[in-house]
């Protein structure tokens, strides 16, 4: 599995347009189907922060609705969540198919909505701690909070910004079908934006709630229930570090579980930053995986060779 971040598709000093978008899935691509033409069977996961805040910016711009007389209906948050795993899983898929062509006309691609069950009462709901969607004035999060319920904080120098709950992945429901899309050959789009977050609130019925579901994590469960013996987490640099950018700083290599435990509880992975992938990786290995391999995406292939990445082990 290979768990692609959200900000791989709009770089650093980018606008996110769609062509930009675009052009960026077919590098991410490129690298993905090398991994295909090595014989591995992928399954490929993504981020969707930038994307769901753009779908939230243009649901907030309607303000109450109402667009030259015509009623636009307001979307929830699990609707932008699937909203963007539709319109991203048709990006990625794309440029995946195009690539895949290449190798040769066995190879296929398909996106499969997702979504992920959370508990209801998960402490997070009680602590919306993402931030999601532009930063507004004070008068405008005032108006927020009052009129919709929302919980706004203030970013330094930013404004404020909404927070909404991110609670644990405790289940991907369509584990079953993806793990038969990938038997008959497919390399597969899954767990986009860590899926559609829902609820159980009857046996077999589910209900979308606002929250978003982290994509690191939801990619973990989703791995280890199909057995995939490989986790590989795409990020911004070639390994990770501790003591990062500080004079000693130390790139790791191979590393085991307890240690990457100690490191995390020394304070070396920041929440906002590797944090996640780091909790990810631990999950994995724990639910009985075989390894993580976390580096950049042009570094993807070497790093599942062994010549660069950090990998982390049982241990």
């Amino acid at each position: 599995m290979v768990a692609v971040g959200g900000n791989a598709l709009i770089l650093d000093g980018q606008q996110g347009t769609i062509r930009e978008q675009v052009e960026n899935a077919r590098v991410t691509a490129r690298h993905i189907s090398s991994l295909v033409a090595d014989g591995w069977r992928v399954v490929v996961t993504h981020g969707n922060g930038p994307q769901v805040g753009f779908i939230l910016r243009r649901s907030e711009l309607i303000g109450d609705g109402h667009l030259e007389g015509t009623f636009v209906p307001p979307l929830s948050l699990d609707m932008c969540v699937a909203d963007s795993q539709g319109g991203l899983g048709y990006i990625v898929g794309n440029a995946l198919a195009a690539e895949l062509a290449r190798i040769g006309p066995s190879h296929r691609t398909v996106c499969v909505l997702t979504r992920t069950v959370v508990d209801a009462d998960d402490p997070a709901f009680n602590a919306p701690t993402k931030p999601i969607g532009g930063a507004v004035g004070a008068a405008a999060a005032e108006l927020y909070r009052t009129r919709d319920g929302w919980t706004m904080v203030e970013e330094a120098g930013r404004g404020y910004r909404r927070v909404v709950p991110s609670p644990a992945p405790r289940a991907v429901l369509e584990t079953e079908a993806i793990r038969l899309l990938l038997e008959a050959g497919f390399t597969v789009v899954a767990c986009g934006g860590g899926g559609i977050p829902v609820v159980e609130r009857e046996p077999g019925a589910y209900e979308g709630v606002e929250a978003v579901v982290d994509k690191d994590l939801a990619s973990a469960l989703l791995a280890a229930n199909l057995g995939v013996p490989v986790l590989a987490i795409s990020t911004g640099v070639e390994k990770v570090a501790v003591r990062y950018r500080q004079p000693d700083q130390a790139w790791l290599g191979r590393v085991t579980v307890s240690q990457l435990k100690r490191y995390a509880a020394a304070g070396e992975f920041p929440a906002g930053s590797m944090g996640p992938k780091i909790r990810a990786a631990v999950d994995f290995i724990e639910r009985g995986g075989q390894e993580v391999v976390i580096s950049s995406p042009e570094c993807l292939g070497d790093a599942l060779a062994g010549r660069t990445g950090t990998h982390v082990v049982p241990g």
